[in-house]
């Protein structure tokens, strides 16, 4: 078995020629590429054909996350201007959906961009009707804590957002925000704000392709996963022992583990990355509850390395109804956790059997997840859509993998 720990990313490189990254969404959604990779055959199809080509009693699983305008722009009151990107909240609360919520003033952690020139004092956003004010609490490896203030106090910062924030494209385009961004950077089931990047592979469903999904008796479910801009981290480190992966919190229904108990025995198939790592993240929260039944809300975490560290192995089963016990003990219909799991070479899939998902960046932990699953293959897979003129990144074609 490979060691994940020992992977070098230098042998996840492919060249990706900046023509081929899609910096544009396609006019209409579900007429993007969809390449078909089912047991080392590869064929070219559009994603209209999606609902044909899924095995038979599949359950699609989407990530209903929506991302929020997250990126402030701040005036000093010398005039110069301050970029504040919100990452994940601090306080009061740090459960994203509540966050959200919050009235009056919270503390985020953030990006400052030229933070040089933040001498002292706040810096501050006039907005129809209102005012947010910005400080920086305190200064941590790469990031800052900021409280933010505003005017009225009434409004959500949910609404504050929505009113003075700028959508937080990926930096990869390298371009300025369109107004059609703001629809076509969201997927049409999007409905949990609280991501700073969206789940791309969600991006190609129409209501055209989910009433497809529908008439061929393909069933569909969601979750929510907030995807943090550590999606977009580089692997740094020669190997993959010293990459830390960022969190991302989870948000699970009662209803999603029971119709997963169903399920087991037939093909669960995640609509992007982040489906699947929040669905094998709960069979790994599902193991520690087995070992620790009192273990409080809290100690929900997903570590990286968990998956490669824990023996004694439950089933799937075991480990989806341990977690349906967990919340009835909890006496709750919602189960919040986090997950760092890395899905890397080695990895034994428990809950997935396939995934629908864009082309990823080279030397990213999202190809890295791909080669997990169809293993030396991905090479064929990539080299296959950089000749046939697939799109790349997140704007970019389609791929359904069936290992």
């Amino acid at each position: 078995m490979t060691d994940p720990k020992k992977l070098a990313i230098k042998d996840f490189v492919y060249e990706l020629p900046d023509e081929r990254i899609a910096k544009f969404p396609l006019p209409e959604r579900d007429q993007s590429k969809l390449l078909q990779y089912r047991k080392g055959e590869i064929s070219d199809h559009t994603f209209t054909d999606l609902p044909e080509l899924l095995p038979p009693h599949s359950l699609l699983l989407f990530n209903d996350t929506k991302v929020v305008q997250a990126r402030l722009l701040l005036q000093k009151e010398t005039g110069g201007t301050v970029e504040i990107f919100c990452l994940e909240p601090v306080a009061p609360h740090r459960e994203v959906q509540l966050a959200m919520q919050q009235t009056g003033s919270c503390t985020w952690k953030c990006l400052v961009g030229n933070n040089k020139r933040w001498k002292s004092g706040p810096v501050k956003l006039h907005f129809e009707g209102g005012v947010l004010q910005a400080e920086r609490e305190s200064r941590h490896e790469g990031h800052f804590f900021i409280r933010f203030t505003w005017q009225p106090s009434e409004l959500t910062f949910a609404e504050v957002l929505e009113l003075c924030g700028k959508l937080p494209l990926p930096p990869y385009l390298n371009r300025d925000l369109v107004p059609e961004d703001h629809t076509r950077y969201q997927t049409i089931y999007a409905n949990q704000q609280g991501a700073v990047a969206a789940p791309t592979a969600g991006l190609h469903f129409t209501d055209r392709v989910m009433n497809k999904l529908q008439e061929k008796g393909i069933d569909t479910a969601y979750l929510t996963l907030h995807v943090g801009a550590g999606t977009f981290k580089p692997v740094k480190a020669d190997t993959m022992e010293a990459h830390e992966m960022h969190a991302e919190q989870l948000f699970i229904s009662k209803q999603l583990l029971q119709r997963l108990l169903k399920q087991i025995g037939n093909p669960v198939i995640p609509v992007g990355t982040t489906s699947m790592r929040s669905l094998e993240s709960l069979y790994w929260l599902g193991a520690k509850v087995l070992q620790q039944p009192d273990l409080q809300a809290q100690e929900l975490h997903v570590t990286q390395w968990q998956a490669y560290e824990t023996v004694n192995l439950p089933t799937a089963t075991a480990a989806t109804e341990a977690l349906l016990q967990y919340m009835e003990r909890q006496n709750t219909g919602y189960l919040h956790a986090s997950t760092q799991i890395i899905i890397a070479p080695g990895y034994t899939f428990r809950i997935c059997s396939g995934l629908v998902t864009n082309f990823h960046q080279p030397e990213s932990t999202l190809l890295l997840l791909v080669s997990a699953l169809i293993g030396e293959d991905w090479h064929k897979v990539y080299q296959h859509a950089l000749e046939n003129d697939y799109r790349f990144l997140s704007y970019g074609d389609s791929s359904l993998l069936l290992p």
